[in-house]
């Protein structure tokens, strides 16, 4: 039992994903940062900066707490303040989800609404601003300004690294963080350079964000239009701090929304944006980690409060960012295929062996075709029925080089090649398709594995 609901803010859930990372050797495992009291990471920083500013005595219940927002942070404030006592007046762009601006009025929030053109491009940050001027003409007000309070890269310094650590048993080795105020990013990146400089800490930001530049040595940050929320960037805030940063990787729009709508149909992980973005970077720098990484996603945004867009195939289509979802067999790859059948040597003919001794092995091994291959690549194929045809021209072809008789290769394909991909290239080769191995070894997929597969599911 807990007397403050925001006691429960931390020690969010570390979950192992499984379906999304078949074809990674890497492990990845997902921080539910927005599986708390506000649904977002931004409850440990609203928690400890109202309490914080209670303890210094800057705030009194009766006050008017004020603060910008794109939307969840604003919850977080405002869930913490109203239980405590406070009045919360925020300054928001007209653009932020409708989900986010109906829960924030469901909790008694006041919002000012600015042109959403006025918190991007030239006129940078326009909220803060607003927000400013509300403080300077209320009575009895206090700026909360949680993008550039202290409190928040402390927050994550002391508490959200430690628990990676401690849940990963210190074998965290990678560390991917959506960036918006950098704040906990930094927080995250200062303790582990403090206990461990070899977990590689790497930001997150959407095409149009500045961080990626910045980090590269630009001064002259080039910044861009972007819909995604609690992600991203138009200026550095004081958090900015490069030397606990790896490296920064920008994702588009289109990946970040559309594998956040992956996360939900294949991990039941119901994540927002920033999350989508966080992990679709994950898995396109994942593609080259070896099986010794254990890769730390932070998710840190609830999907409940972008219905209206990210999870609105209305308006993913207006945006060109829809793409069809994967149905359950398109789910299911040549790996999985492989998985379940016993995993046997590839049985194959090489060109300089005679019919004979192709024959012979066909017969050993209960096949009825076999691939040809030379120095590791398939370069024909031979059958029972082109042998029986063969000899009823010629009897004496059996001590006949088979290279002189091979039919058309098999099918190529790769271990992450779908069912439908798979079923194509055997309604064409009905004796089976090749899969490519990433150790350059070969192994067979026929009709009868894929309707054992089918059966089976």
């Amino acid at each position: 039992m807990t007397n403050d609901i925001f006691d429960i803010s931390g020690n969010t859930p570390l979950v192992l994903m499984k379906q999304l990372t078949r074809q990674k050797k890497a492990r990845f495992m997902a921080k539910l940062e927005f599986m708390n009291p506000c649904m977002s990471h931004y409850c440990r920083v609203s928690a400890a900066i109202v309490k914080g500013a209670e303890a210094q005595g800057l705030i009194h219940p009766g006050m008017t707490l004020v603060d910008w927002t794109f939307g969840t942070s604003g919850i977080a404030l405002a869930m913490v303040a109203v239980s405590r006592g406070y009045k919360v007046l925020l300054a928001a762009p007209d653009s932020i989800c409708r989900e986010k601006q109906e829960v924030l009025r469901a909790l008694g929030a006041e919002l000012v609404l600015t042109p959403s053109e006025a918190a991007s491009g030239a006129d940078l940050h326009g909220c803060v601003a607003v927000a400013e001027n509300l403080v300077r003409t209320l009575p009895n007000a206090w700026f909360a300004n949680m993008y550039e309070n202290p409190v928040s890269r402390q927050v994550h310094q002391s508490g959200t690294g430690p628990e990676i650590f401690s849940q990963t048993g210190g074998k965290v080795t990678h560390v991917f963080v959506p960036m918006a105020s950098g704040a906990m990013i930094s927080g995250i990146g200062r303790y582990f350079k403090s206990v461990n400089p070899d977990v590689q800490i790497i930001g997150v930001e959407p095409a149009g964000s500045i961080y990626h530049d910045l980090h590269a040595g630009r001064r002259q940050a080039c910044v861009g239009a972007f819909q995604l929320e609690d992600i991203g960037a138009v200026q550095p805030t004081s958090f900015w701090d490069p030397e606990v940063i790896d490296r920064v990787v920008q994702v588009s729009e289109a990946d970040a929304f559309n594998c956040g709508r992956e996360l939900l149909r294949a991990e039941a992980v119901f994540a927002g944006g920033a999350s989508g973005a966080a992990m679709a970077a994950a898995l396109r720098e994942g593609e080259s980690f070896g099986s010794d990484a254990l890769v730390v996603v932070m998710m840190t945004d609830f999907g409940g409060y972008d219905l209206s867009r990210m999870y609105s195939d209305e308006w993913m289509r207006r945006q060109g960012f829809y793409r069809k979802a994967k149905t359950a067999l398109d789910q299911i790859t040549a790996d999985d295929i492989l998985l379940r059948k016993a995993r046997k040597d590839l049985i194959f003919a090489q060109p300089e062996q005679t019919l004979a001794e192709v024959f012979e092995m066909m017969k050993q091994n209960d096949v009825s075709q076999m691939p040809i291959v030379s120095f590791g690549a398939p370069i024909g194929s031979i059958s029972e029925n082109k042998i029986l045809s063969i000899l009823i021209e010629n009897d004496s072809a059996m001590n006949a080089k088979v290279v002189a008789f091979m039919e058309k290769p098999f099918p190529v394909c790769q271990p992450d090649a779908n069912i439908s991909e798979l079923s194509g290239k055997l309604q064409t080769s009905a004796a089976g398709v090749l899969i490519s191995l990433s150790d350059g070894r070969l192994q067979l997929i026929t009709k009868s594995d894929l309707i054992d597969v089918l059966t089976h599911k």
